[in-house]
């Protein structure tokens, strides 16, 4: 009995982390849709001050740390030549994608809003793949419809039910390099929000519809739950918040609980940043948090430096908030692509 005492433990505990995690992602979301849902039908607004407060709270306390945490597991036991390379390439894709904001910052946007459903989208399939499973997804065709429904709540829903603050911060975010860069495109934006609408709408339904067809059961039920309540929180709660509070709350969430599933399979100890000394790990550890933050804000930095108009000439708080959304657009896309896309051997959402 003792032999395999320990062993149970762990799964005990990878699997009491993993639903507490889930368990909360889905909690906060469904309250919250609620609550706002409430007040919307009794006719309250919330200031807009007061959401764009909680945006930079959820984005820049919560949701940053958790990002640099996910880099540091993955490269935490890996050889030091995939580390340099890593390290390479995460910086080529941010001086990449700051060269486009800078020449063609309507493009920048539209890859900014590709990147935050990249980001939700397949890093939230690959939490299916290591919790309840992905076996109603028979197909590669829904397994991207699977990962476009899920990212496309983030963005393309706050278009169709937050129309006007989704446009004013698309403009202060172009704004940043090219003040009034995107009132060329106002004209259609009514056509596109159409258009959206309905396109989200179809890859919904047909993305639940053929999950059942092809196999539902559990990973179905599941699956098909979340894409519905993800699609009506965004509907329901603001878009600052609801993008504010997603990212921590769901995303980060959602990805410990992926990583309490996958814990013991992962990494080599030979490698180990933080050494085999226990006395000395918490020394390492810190270290290599502080250089990681060092690392953060010099980008920041530096991408502020660059920028023509940084605070997008408005006051500081609006100012902030479209800062940091390009911001943390610009890093994500290596986060997305050197830490995931490109890391065939293992990477940020690795499963088994």
């Amino acid at each position: 009995m003792s032999t395999f005492t320990p062993g149970f433990v762990r799964s005990w505990n990878r699997l009491r982390g993993g639903h507490m995690s889930l368990t909360l992602s889905r909690g906060t979301l469904a309250v919250l849709a609620v609550g706002f849902g409430a007040l919307g039908a009794a006719g309250v607004s919330i200031p807009l001050d007061a959401q764009m407060v909680v945006y930079l709270v959820g984005m820049v306390a919560l949701n940053l740390p958790h990002g640099g945490y996910e880099h540091f597991e993955n490269l935490r036991r890996r050889r030091p030549e995939f580390r340099l390379r890593y390290v390479a390439g995460y910086l080529a894709a941010i001086a990449g994608f700051v060269g486009l904001f800078v020449v063609a910052p309507v493009l920048g946007l539209g890859l900014a809003l590709i990147v935050a459903m990249a980001k939700g989208g397949i890093g939230g399939l690959h939490v299916l793949d290591a919790t309840v499973g992905t076996d109603h997804l028979r197909t590669r065709g829904q397994r991207y419809l699977a990962a476009a429904v899920r990212g496309g709540a983030v963005m393309l829903v706050p278009i169709v039910f937050w129309p006007e603050t989704f446009y004013t911060f698309s403009s202060l975010m172009v704004g940043l390099v090219d003040p009034g860069g995107l009132s060329t495109y106002a004209g259609g934006f009514d056509t596109t929000r159409t258009v959206i609408a309905a396109g989200y709408g179809t890859g919904l339904v047909a993305h639940v519809g053929l999950g059942y067809a092809r196999g539902g059961g559990r990973s179905w039920l599941v699956d098909a739950g979340e894409s519905v309540l993800l699609a009506a929180f965004f509907a329901l709660v603001p878009v600052l918040v609801a993008v504010g509070l997603y990212f921590p709350f769901w995303y980060s969430a959602r990805q410990v609980a992926r990583t309490n599933h996958v814990r013991d399979d992962v990494g080599d100890d030979q490698w180990d940043l933080l050494g085999e000394d226990p006395e000395t790990a918490a020394l390492r550890a810190w270290g290599v948090a502080v250089a990681g933050a060092f690392a953060t804000f010099a980008v920041l930095a530096a991408i502020y430096l660059l920028f023509p108009n940084p605070l997008a000439g408005v006051s500081v708080l609006p100012g902030a908030v479209a800062f940091w959304s390009v911001f943390i657009s610009i890093v994500a896309l290596p986060h997305i692509l050197v830490g995931s896309v490109f890391d065939t051997e293992r990477g940020i959402w690795y499963v088994p």
